[in-house]
């Protein structure tokens, strides 16, 4: 069989990606593999996560409060994210929500709406305003780079896929 692939299906797919991860788990250094497969895959989304918070630290600040930085507040939680197995396989940038960021655990969210934005009191006191973020800020960090990332992810995917395949032969 010279020639021939990897014994199991690779595509950049969540099947291929289940595929690889079944393939891993047959090995008898299955859990070391998996971890080097994950941080491989992590390592291919920093770049983008790099991105994401350069882009939410851009934006603008008209205020002076004392607490916490909002736009530092975000940047600390967007991470690469991967999870190979369970009931979703796969590699993403993820902006996790802020709980301790004075009360605005959606803050990742609100502030890369489209529309609208979110409502909060002037110094804590009446009367309501509505602030507005800096409009897709995570959205549009990727859109020129997905492309780019996603063979990033491929790349390392493969890479695992053929030191499965030298082991096979």
């Amino acid at each position: 069989m010279a020639g021939a692939g990897p014994p199991f299906d690779l595509r950049c797919t969540h099947e291929g990606l289940t595929s690889l991860v079944r393939a891993i788990r047959r090995e008898e250094d299955g859990k070391l593999l998996r971890k080097e497969l994950a941080k491989n895959m992590r390592d291919a989304l920093r770049p983008g996560a790099a991105q994401a918070k350069s882009s939410i630290m851009a934006m603008g600040s008209s205020g002076t409060g004392t607490g916490p930085g909002l736009r530092a507040g975000i940047a600390k939680k967007i991470r690469p994210e991967v999870k190979l197995g369970g009931r979703w396989s796969g590699a993403r940038v993820k902006a996790f929500k802020t709980p301790g960021l004075r009360g605005f655990s959606n803050a990742p969210k609100r502030t890369n709406r489209r529309d609208g934005g979110w409502r909060t009191l002037t110094y804590g006191r009446e009367p309501w305003r509505t602030q507005t973020g800096k409009r897709q800020w995570f959205d549009d960090a990727f859109t020129n780079d997905a492309d780019l990332h996603r063979a990033a992810v491929l790349e390392a995917m493969e890479a695992m896929a053929r030191r499965l395949a030298a082991r096979a032969r």
